[in-house]
């Protein structure tokens, strides 16, 4: 009789712990995983299209609980300084936009490689996702982008 009546507390006691999993489970804050972008930037993609050997990269991360993106990139070749680089958007490819977030600092050159962060509105992260974005880097004497690329899920 006692292994009887052990066995049941036994099996109540699991079931009874896999109840409270279940329950601490879902009543924890979802997470969404986050998303990355890329975008490879060269002057044929700019609009109009630019003549440089210069080109670059960019790897971003968007995570839509916090709305923080998290970018970094390089270039190299340019044909001067990196005078100004933007997130554009919303525009498809083709297409040009006002810068939507600042790359560089506002008034100061920018030097590869770089990196940064920004918070993003609920209107420009959907743009982001929906590829109504790019990144471009500008010069002296490329003032409206030296290189582009569009920025897509990676």
């Amino acid at each position: 009789m006692d292994q009887k009546f052990s066995r049941r507390s036994v099996l109540g006691c699991a079931a009874g712990s896999a109840a409270g999993a279940v329950l601490l489970i879902s009543a924890s804050p979802s997470q969404a995983a986050p998303v990355k972008f890329k975008a490879d930037m060269n002057g044929p993609s700019e609009v109009p299209p630019v003549q440089t050997a210069g080109k670059g990269t960019v790897a971003a991360t968007y995570d839509s609980v916090t709305k923080v993106l998290t970018w970094e990139g390089n270039f190299s070749g340019l044909s001067g300084p990196a005078t100004a680089a933007h997130f554009h958007g919303p525009a498809e490819v083709g297409k040009n936009a006002a810068p939507a977030v600042w790359i560089s600092e506002k008034g100061q050159n920018l030097a590869s490689p770089f990196k940064g962060t920004a918070t993003l509105t609920d209107a420009q992260a959907d743009d982001l996702q929906k590829g109504l974005w790019y990144a471009n880097v500008h010069t002296e004497a490329n003032k409206g982008g030296e290189i582009r690329g569009q920025v897509v899920k990676a």
